[in-house]
C-alpha cells in the first residue's frame, strides 16, 4: 500500500524555523512529484510549494518565498519542507501529496502534521 506520511511538525514561536519531512512506504518516492498543501482552520487548503521528480523544479506560493525552501532526497524516499521566519498566519495544519508532476492531480495524500506559530 503506497503511503506518504508527515513528520516534523509542532509549536513554534514566531520567527522560529521547523522542518517537515514528507516520507513514501510502498513506492518508489522519485518516480512523483510531492507538493506541500496547507489547511488553516475555517480556510480552504491552499499549495505551498511543489518539487518535481528529479528535484529539478521547484514552485513556492507568493507567501512562502524567501522564506519556505523544498528539498528531496531519494535515497532516503522524503521530501522536506523548511520553514524559517514562521509567522502566526503559517498556522496550519500540513499535508503532502503525490503527482505525476507539479500542477497534475493529485495521486494520493499524506494525513497531515500541525503547525501552529504562536507566542
Amino acid at each position: 500500500q503506497s503511503q506518504l506520511v508527515e513528520s516534523g511538525g509542532g509549536l513554534v514561536q514566531p520567527g522560529g524555523s521547523l522542518r517537515l519531512s514528507c516520507a513514501a512506504s510502498g513506492f518508489t518516492l522519485d518516480s512523483s512529484a510531492i507538493g506541500w498543501f496547507r489547511q488553516a482552520p475555517g480556510k480552504e487548503r491552499e499549495k505551498v510549494s511543489c518539487i518535481s521528480s528529479s528535484g529539478g523544479f521547484t514552485n513556492y506560493a507568493d507567501s512562502v518565498k524567501g522564506r519556505f525552501t523544498i528539498s528531496r532526497d531519494n535515497a532516503k524516499n522524503t521530501v522536506y519542507l523548511q520553514m524559517n521566519s514562521l509567522k502566526p498566519e503559517d498556522t496550519a495544519i500540513y499535508y503532502c501529496a503525490a503527482a505525476f508532476r507539479c500542477g497534475a492531480l493529485i495521486d494520493f495524500w499524506g494525513q497531515g502534521t500541525q503547525v501552529t506559530v504562536s507566542s
